[in-house]
């Protein structure tokens, strides 16, 4: 549940926007790509989001179901338009994103009528993003369908930080908490946990969002790996060596990834293994979505790591 739109990356490298001469569009946002990496794992998939009702949000809807994710939940708002999401490309770790989101995003204007709340306590797996907790109505029909989870369902809330989003920090991290009373697992990258939990080393930021009630606390490292924990357990892995092309979709690739090992009932160190390699492997590609590997592609990359 949560951010949708279209990625208009440039097809050359090391350019700045204003001198870039031709663009590849694609299917984006952060939630849609981790359902659609998901389902090139083999799962069955679906993101409840909403488009407008111009070319760009019928295209989006084509692209869901192309790569076998179910789009009935995807609803049109009448007047405000799909995003559109412009990046530069510096490898290997400086990928600025110019969003075209104003004068708001059809996202976030989910409503408690667009969630199916019965379907949502059904679900084995439910993923949530902090963006849909940076505006109404959003906020709280995304809360709602939290607070719907049983307990002890996986629940997965992305921390997901964009400080443009966002009024203040302090908001963020005020809806954010709120979130992750009804979540079981929480993932993110240091600045993230850091707007909810304070600066820390890894260990202590993982610990400091078990503290909070999560079953699991999942931290990217960028160039440093990964490290996932437990109250029984913590695993710290490197990262997979890779030639960056475009890093942007890697953390919804990893995401896609912990979502399969976490349904299939994996040892945390093979799941965090396996989303390490599904995540380098989408580094190493021009898009996000439309990158996202199979699952022999990253059962492969694991084994070779």
């Amino acid at each position: 549940m949560g951010r949708i739109g279209v990625d208009l990356y440039p097809e050359q490298s090391g350019v700045h926007l204003e001198d870039v001469t031709t663009f590849r569009k694609m299917l984006g946002g952060s939630a849609t790509n981790v359902a659609v990496a998901a389902a090139r794992l083999g799962r069955r998939a679906a993101v409840i989001t909403k488009v407008g009702d111009d070319a760009f949000g019928r295209y989006a809807r084509r692209a869901l179901e192309g790569f076998g994710v179910d789009s009935s939940r995807v609803g049109t708002h009448p007047t405000l338009r799909t995003p559109i999401v412009f990046c530069e490309i510096f490898p290997p770790d400086d990928f600025p994103l110019l969003f075209y989101r104003e004068p708001k995003a059809p996202d976030l204007e989910l409503e408690p009528d667009d969630v199916d709340l019965d379907e949502v306590r059904a679900v084995e797996l439910f993923w949530t993003t902090g963006t849909g907790l940076s505006q109404e109505p959003s906020r709280s029909t995304t809360l709602a369908a939290l607070a719907a989870r049983p307990d002890g369902a996986i629940t997965v809330h992305d921390l997901d930080y964009r400080q443009m989003f966002w009024g203040s920090r302090d908001d963020a991290r005020e809806w954010g908490l709120r979130a992750l009373e009804s979540a079981t697992v929480a993932v993110g990258n240091l600045g993230e946990a850091a707007v909810l939990v304070g600066e820390l080393p890894p260990a202590e930021t993982a610990r400091a969002l078990l503290d909070l009630g999560l079953e699991l606390a999942v931290v990217k490292l960028g160039p440093e790996g990964v490290l996932g924990a437990t109250r029984d357990e913590a695993v710290a892995l490197p990262p997979v060596p890779v030639e960056v092309v475009n890093g942007l979709g890697a953390g919804d690739a990893f995401g896609g990834a912990l979502c399969h090992g976490l349904l299939s009932g994996w040892p945390l160190r093979r799941t965090l293994a396996f989303a390490n390699a599904a995540g380098a492997i989408v580094a190493g590609r021009l898009g996000c979505a439309d990158a996202m590997p199979t699952f022999d592609e990253v059962e492969a990359a694991a084994a070779a790591a």
